[in-house]
């Protein structure tokens, strides 16, 4: 009912984010800190819903496949957006992204329950597997009293701290800079610009989904243990994507030095850059933001790991 209630609240106010612009700037503040609030407790509640159905063997390639929702809904959104947004004008985007989340509210009503033990649209053998694989210590929610201080004297907490808060700053840069970007310097048009620059969260999906597959077939088999994989996930998120940033940085700039070499030679030379600069930018930004998905199997199911009981607070 959490996570229920989060998405509740952001159909909401995306519904009413319209009428909002059209009355007051600060009216759609308000709608987009609302929308900040419920968005803000959905990975929490996940958490514990994964930490009462995820048996560990299997827990990051289910963590991917869920978390990873976040990539593919950004991709359908993202090319749904660029075609409202030239057929119906912009208003249409959240009224038809709102509409779509209201069927959604009455499906997770009808299908999903808090543990395999409440679930009645499973089989008794998938139930059983499910409980006796997580144990007693599995369930997701912990004792009345948490342990504050245990938490803020942990260093494994802090490694998930700041993995998180860093990586996270990389995506939502990423997520909301690179449609400017794409529109503003390299100058795509907005359904064209929505196409480019969905492309790398659906490679981002498949690979999500490839890495945690691959590290959980590699834990079966004990070539690494649990820590070793969330560590090579949580490289595979930070390190690759922090190199693409960095890459675009020095095309940024060799890109102005381009122009005023082209400006004193032949236009042609400055029209091939452009291509060339786009084609390194789109596999900058592809490789970039791919590799971030490795995120889903590195420090989010790191969380469940380290405390199930906890994994939602």
């Amino acid at each position: 009912w959490v996570m229920w209630f989060a998405v509740f609240i952001n159909v909401v106010c995306t519904l009413l984010t319209p009428a909002s612009a059209y009355w007051s700037i600060w009216a759609v503040v308000l709608m987009r800190v609302l929308e900040g609030i419920g968005g803000g407790v959905t990975f929490p509640a996940e958490h514990t819903l994964i930490a009462s159905w995820a048996p560990p063997q299997e827990r990051s390639t289910i963590s991917s496949i869920i978390y990873a929702g976040t990539a593919l809904g950004t991709v359908i959104s993202m090319l749904m957006a660029g075609v409202l947004a030239e057929a119906y004008g912009w208003a249409s985007i959240f009224y038809v992204m709102g509409g779509l989340s209201c069927i959604w509210l009455v499906l997770w009503i009808i299908f999903i329950a808090d543990t395999p033990a409440q679930q009645p649209l499973i089989d008794q053998d998938e139930r059983d597997y499910i409980i006796s694989s997580i144990g007693n210590t599995g369930h997701g929610h912990g004792p009345q009293v948490i342990p504050w201080k245990a938490f803020f004297t942990s260093k494994p907490f802090y490694g998930i701290l700041i993995a998180h808060i860093c990586n996270n700053w990389g995506w939502y840069m990423l997520l909301i800079e690179l449609p400017i970007y794409m529109n503003g310097v390299l100058k795509f048009a907005i359904k064209e610009n929505a196409i480019y620059t969905a492309t790398p969260f659906l490679t981002l999906w498949f690979f999500s989904i490839t890495i945690s597959k691959t590290l959980d077939t590699l834990r079966a088999k004990g070539v690494i243990n649990t820590t070793q994989a969330r560590k090579i996930a949580t490289m595979f998120a930070s390190v690759i994507p922090a190199i693409c940033l960095f890459a675009l940085c020095f095309i940024g700039c060799r890109k102005m030095a381009a122009v005023v070499i082209a400006v004193s030679i032949i236009i042609s030379r400055l029209f091939q850059w452009r291509v060339l600069s786009k084609y390194f930018f789109n596999c900058s930004q592809g490789i970039g933001v791919t590799s971030i998905g490795a995120m889903f199997s590195g420090f989010l199911s790191n969380h469940i790991d380290l405390s199930n009981n906890y994994a939602g607070q």
